[in-house]
């Protein structure tokens, strides 16, 4: 079995351990559930919509889904992005994991990791981890949308985001964003959002989100 890269290897490899796997390439030369054209993006009917990112940053996500009123099941889900490679390939996997076997339940749906995507696709990438959170999140605005149209806003999942530096409004979310694009230390993640640089009573909660993050998503130290 391949040992699973923890976010040492991207200090100790300078990120050269960038590998995808056969199911990784499977996903992305032949995505599942894609709507490949505008076209067909403006024919589907759905019954949730979920959009995440913008394209002027360059990673974006479009989520349709298709939900059996009865059950709670979803029967269908489709997508679209502005992504990469592991974008592609997590967003297909997820598609497929949440319509097999006759489809998941909404509540087991919003309960999907990351981690979850990655594992069905056996790995990715330290620094390709961001990349599976874009499907997630994705999926989560699609069934928050479906809970809306239906008027079931109370099992609406809401996204707070806590601010760590008031100088600069970098939240936690921001801390995390910075972590799965492969920043493993404070200098790192500082780097990347400035977070400490005026506010610097900020920085011991800032070490404790890093140390909490690179844990959930790579693994203890």
């Amino acid at each position: 079995m391949t040992k699973k890269p923890t976010y040492a290897d991207v200090k100790t490899k300078g990120g050269k351990g960038w590998f995808y796997t056969d199911v990784v390439k499977e996903h992305f030369f032949k995505p599942r559930n894609l709507l490949r054209t505008e076209e067909e993006a403006k024919k589907y009917k759905a019954d949730g919509v979920g959009i995440v990112g913008s394209p002027a940053c360059g990673d974006m996500m479009k989520m349709w889904i298709k939900v059996d009123p009865k059950t709670e099941r979803i029967k269908e889900c489709k997508w679209q992005t502005f992504g990469c490679a592991s974008a592609i390939a997590s967003t297909s996997m997820l598609s497929m994991m949440v319509t097999e076997k006759g489809g998941m339940k909404l509540d087991k749906a919003l309960q999907i990791k990351p981690q979850d995507i990655v594992k069905r696709l056996v790995d990715l990438p330290p620094r390709k981890f961001h990349c599976s959170v874009l499907g997630d999140k994705a999926l989560r605005e699609a069934i928050n949308d479906y809970f809306k149209k239906t008027r079931k806003e109370h099992r609406i999942v809401k996204q707070g985001a806590k601010v760590i530096d008031k100088q600069l409004n970098v939240t936690d979310k921001d801390i995390e964003e910075a972590v799965l694009d492969g920043a493993t230390t404070f200098e790192d993640v500082q780097k990347k959002t400035k977070i400490g640089v005026h506010d610097k009573s900020c920085i011991p909660e800032a070490e404790q989100l890093i140390r909490f993050y690179r844990e959930k998503y790579f693994g203890p130290d």
